[in-house]
């Protein structure tokens, strides 16, 4: 498995994962264009020219970023991959305080930020839609 940068080809990939894991809060190919027109930095993990899982970060400014996304292949999660790929994100972050949006039913998840020392800092009521369910705010300081 390698992390390769994102590019315009992986969005076709991308779109059936985002189906499956996110169902209809999934986001759509012109998303994830203008993520790629911004210059976010994007990742994929690649395996025998498949995607894997993929991985987004906003640079807002010198001091902060933000995780935009992390998402992995169902029958590929267990494998290190997410990790690898936060590992990534956070490597360009740099020196920057690091946030990220998590829905609050999400344990594997949290727990996951949680072992690279991101905490708690706000609720974000609803920031899912249409299921209404309310983000975890969390922050991993620089």
């Amino acid at each position: 498995m390698e992390i390769v940068r994102f590019r315009w080809w992986h969005i076709a990939e991308v779109l059936p994962l985002e189906e499956d894991l996110f169902g209809a809060e999934k986001w759509s190919a012109a998303m994830f264009w203008n993520e790629l027109a911004q210059r976010h930095f994007y990742v994929v993990a690649e395996e025998d020219g498949g995607v894997l899982g993929y991985a987004g970060l906003s640079v807002t400014d010198d001091t902060e970023s933000w995780v935009q996304n992390i998402a992995v292949r169902r029958d590929a999660q267990k494998r290190g991959i997410g990790r690898r790929l936060l590992e990534t994100l956070l490597e360009r972050a740099g020196g920057r305080k690091v946030l990220l949006e998590v829905a609050v039913d999400n344990a594997p998840a949290q727990h996951l930020y949680a072992t690279y020392d991101f905490e708690p800092v706000g609720i974000r009521r609803g920031y899912y839609q249409p299921s209404n369910t309310d983000a975890l705010v969390m922050m991993r300081d620089a």
